[in-house]
């Protein structure tokens, strides 16, 4: 009990920060700014984990189809300054893992960074008319309350629900969960391959979403694994040990995943979005030596990072492999939602 009120009492400022700054913004004494442009804003209320860039990547197939768009992102883990606009060839330093993943993946996109979402706007808005996106994605936006989005989506982890959550450093949210009644999407992560009609309805009441709020529930399933490097020997992935290498937020599920495959002989689990050096190299590199029959499998935003890390041996970028991941969307309508989003958003 002692240490529930405790917790409590050292929440209270953060939590007082956030109530403060929303009424700040829900009373128009700090500006939100609107544009001609529609903006998609995809985001969360907890810190990392709940799938940011593959639904973007779900959402860019549907409205890549309908003509130009624009991704634009804080670009975190860069060590760059200001707007910048994301190239193939860049490296995840310069711009940041998550972008460079989607650029890579969708290079017809428009795909930049800066942390300045209303400066990148603008940026994005004042390009020619041949080039100018018909709509801009901002990704990791739910929290930048300077820019008011034509569309909100939510990401919200299956296995961790706001009200079973608590704010930062107690638990995981860095947003206040009355704020999810500002999302016009709600998309719930992570969720089972298979889920009743009864855990959609206990899900709905649960979060007591307001009527014109849709919700929506996915799944992660991982593709076949590719080679990081030119030199991968296919041959690896057919071993019966695995070593795993990661630095995001949640390495969990991929570990479950990588479970039903492979024993895992190793496991090097780095900080979220971090940034390789020569001392993870050689780390690498020796957990490769002692155990020489097995693959290295990594994430893909880990891939971004890794593809530039001159210092891997030869034996270990020939056994280096990355998961990509795709989403399923497990409710029936959800996919003409996407439809709908772009058809609406784009005219």
């Amino acid at each position: 009990m002692k240490s529930f009120i405790l917790n409590k009492v050292i929440l209270l400022p953060y939590y007082l920060t956030l109530k403060l700054r929303h009424y700040m913004y829900d009373n128009g004494i700090f500006k939100s700014h609107r544009f001609d442009i529609p903006i998609i804003s995809i985001g969360n209320l907890s810190v990392g984990g709940t799938g940011k860039t593959p639904h973007t990547e779900l959402l860019l197939e549907h409205l890549l189809q309908e003509g130009r768009v624009a991704v634009l992102s804080r670009g975190y883990g860069r060590r760059t300054r200001g707007f910048r606009f994301v190239e193939v060839s860049d490296r995840a330093i310069d711009c940041g893992d998550e972008p460079l993943q989607i650029k890579r993946k969708y290079p017809e996109a428009i795909v930049a960074v800066d942390a300045n979402r209303v400066r990148g706007i603008g940026r994005l808005s004042s390009l020619p008319p041949e080039e100018r996106p018909k709509v801009i994605v901002l990704d990791d936006a739910f929290q930048h309350r300077r820019v008011m989005p034509t569309i909100s989506i939510l990401l919200i982890d299956y296995s961790k629900p706001p009200c079973c959550d608590n704010l930062l450093p107690f638990g995981r949210l860095r947003d206040l969960p009355n704020q999810m009644s500002r999302a016009d999407v709600v998309i719930i992560t992570k969720c089972p391959p298979q889920m009743s009609d009864e855990e959609f309805f206990n899900w709905r009441n649960g979060l007591t979403l307001l009527p014109n709020q849709k919700l929506f529930f996915s799944a992660v399933s991982y593709s076949e694994p590719i080679a990081i490097f030119e030199e991968g020997d296919k041959r690896y992935t057919y071993s019966n040990y695995a070593i795993l290498v990661t630095g995001i937020a949640n390495p969990k599920p991929l570990e479950y995943h990588v479970m039903d495959r492979y024993k895992i002989e190793r496991r090097l689990y780095f900080s979220d979005h971090h940034n390789f050096k020569r001392r993870d190299a050689r780390k690498i590199n020796r957990v490769s030596e002692n155990n020489h029959k097995a693959v290295i499998i990594t994430t893909e935003k880990d891939a971004q990072r890794l593809s530039h890390l001159n210092d891997l041996s030869a034996d270990s970028k020939k056994r280096i492999f990355y998961l990509p991941i795709k989403i399923t969307v497990l409710n029936e309508s959800a996919i003409k939602l996407f439809d709908l989003l772009s058809k609406s958003i784009l005219g």
